[in-house]
């Protein structure tokens, strides 16, 4: 195992992105892609770490950037003004998203037939919206990502099978946000699972999560048993 990783370029508009992404250099052929899409702070060392894993599983991890190139947040308040335009426009999110979608298939090792994205948080609402909008996509895996539904899918059939991780206790994603999430993906047709964690809250997989007040806390269990799932669940789209 050789894994190689670097940045890359690409454009969504006029809006300059860098992705990061990583491969296994040893292994010949073309092979499945996994998009990772990063919490509200932007593109960081955690979706970095998170797409040398995905490499390591035989794939080509490639951490989309949805805030431009460099852009990071350093606490709340600016991390909560990165994500906002996009949660008050979510049609600019998905287009972000296709521009992601757009430049991983242009890698020399993707096979790209074989698509999947995942993301964390504020990224897994991102992964959700592309399988929203109908994307030629074989897979989708929100952890503890955002469920709203935005208003500008409905009708649309969902192509992707559809993986959401969540903690019971995510004050993010109440109840009645979940039971709708449910409802929406039953009236899109798609194939789709939720699996939720017991006495688990909002960022379970991110070890500098640290905000019991505010409902953030890792939990290792919860991390652990939601990577094994998401594992079992590429293996069986990407077969």
């Amino acid at each position: 195992m050789t894994i190689v990783s670097n940045t890359v370029g690409y454009l969504d508009g006029g809006v300059l992105l860098e992705a990061f992404f990583a491969v296994d250099d040893a292994l010949p052929n073309r092979r499945p892609a996994v998009l990772i899409n990063h919490t509200w702070a932007g593109r960081d060392e955690f979706v970095a770490e998170k797409a040398k894993k995905i490499a390591a599983l035989g794939y080509v991890g490639f951490a989309v950037d949805m805030y431009g190139k460099g852009v990071l947040g350093t606490s709340i308040e600016q991390n909560a003004k990165l994500m906002q335009p996009f949660m008050d426009d979510r049609a600019l999110l998905q287009k972000r998203m296709q521009a992601a979608l757009y430049a991983v298939k242009l890698l020399p090792w993707v096979d790209d037939s074989k698509v999947a994205a995942i993301g964390f948080c504020f990224g897994g609402l991102c992964a959700l919206d592309l399988a929203r909008t109908g994307a030629d996509l074989k897979g989708v895996v929100s952890f503890h990502g955002l469920l709203g539904a935005p208003d500008n899918t409905q009708g649309n059939a969902i192509k992707a099978k559809v993986l959401a991780l969540h903690g019971h206790d995510d004050p993010l994603g109440p109840v009645d946000q979940v039971l709708a999430f449910e409802q929406e993906m039953t009236n899109a047709g798609a194939d789709w699972q939720l699996h939720t964690f017991g006495s688990t809250v909002h960022a379970f997989t991110n070890p500098l999560a640290n905000d019991p007040e505010r409902g953030m806390e890792y939990s290792p269990q919860a991390d652990q048993r939601s990577w094994l799932l998401m594992e079992n669940f590429l293996a069986e789209i990407f077969a």
